[in-house]
């Protein structure tokens, strides 16, 4: 397989918080841009429009470009005032058409009691909601399963597709096998609806691990989602503590992060090189 057959960003936030340092981590592995999560410790849905403008620029010197945005919204729980949401959705979506990005990452809320058909229609609508003020923008809403939200599993990210046809799937194998989920059974069952790739890949035992290196059969994926006409891939590393990782994960989660390397720089170079080595051909028959 081909690399030129992609188009790859990273969640470049994890080789360091500044945005110098995540510019030097992308130049160094050769990957054209990103999917901005956060920047000096805020993240993308908390930047002012001049803040984003003076992101853009800087990356525009250097060549770079910004994918996709890695937003929280949805992450929230379900009993939260939606007003709120939908704020943050607008200033999300001017800040992508501020940096030129495709998409936007999404999630489907926090359930307090996890009773998912109790929920259903209050996610379903406020799902719509986003939807609707999407409309028209030209960025497109990607729903990533995430432990613990209503589209943790893929009956329920299935369901989200059929209810509101406007969201797409980012899919991210790691999170299923670590929820303790088949990666491959839930690939099986939304491939249709998959936008992009989270390349991150995880053991049984919910230790992040390079990409191959895992049980989410993650090369396979990777194959088939480049037959089905597939070209965006991010790489999420996860494989070194980096600055809010504690605020993207739930308090008791199964996730682990391997203390192998010594620095986020040198977790996320093998992160790369393990993703480089399936694109390129190494573990692609």
């Amino acid at each position: 397989m081909e690399q030129n057959r992609f188009i790859v960003s990273a969640f470049s936030d994890e080789a360091g918080s500044a945005l110098e340092a995540q510019i030097a981590a992308l130049k160094r592995c050769g990957i054209p841009g990103m999917e901005i999560r956060g920047v000096d410790g805020v993240n993308i849905a908390d930047l002012r429009p001049e803040e984003v403008r003076a992101i853009k620029d800087r990356l525009d010197a250097e060549g770079l470009r910004v994918w996709h945005l890695a937003s929280p919204l949805g992450k929230s729980q379900i009993t939260a005032p939606v007003q709120t949401e939908l704020d943050r959705l607008k200033r999300l979506l001017e800040s992508a058409q501020i940096l030129g990005a495709r998409a936007i990452r999404m999630f489907s809320f926090y359930l307090p009691d996890g009773n998912l058909e109790r929920w259903h229609d209050e996610v379903m609508e406020r799902l719509s909601l986003f939807a609707d003020t999407a409309k028209g923008s030209g960025v497109l809403l990607c729903h990533e399963n995430e432990r613990g939200i209503y589209g943790e599993r893929a009956p329920e990210c299935l369901e989200i597709m059929r209810c509101v046809p406007r969201i797409r799937c980012v899919f991210d194998p790691a999170n299923l096998v670590v929820g303790g989920n088949d990666a491959w059974r839930a690939w099986e069952m939304l491939r249709d609806h998959v936008d992009y790739l989270h390349i991150k890949d995880a053991l049984p035992d919910g230790t992040i691990v390079p990409a191959g290196a895992g049980v989410g059969r993650v090369p396979d994926m990777i194959r088939e989602y480049a037959g089905r006409g597939g070209k965006y891939l991010t790489l999420e590393p996860h494989l070194a503590v980096f600055a809010g990782l504690s605020d993207l994960e739930l308090e008791n989660s199964a996730l682990r992060v391997d203390q192998a390397y010594r620095s986020q720089d040198e977790a996320f170079d093998a992160a790369w090189k393990a993703l480089h080595n399936i694109i390129s051909g190494g573990n692609i028959a």
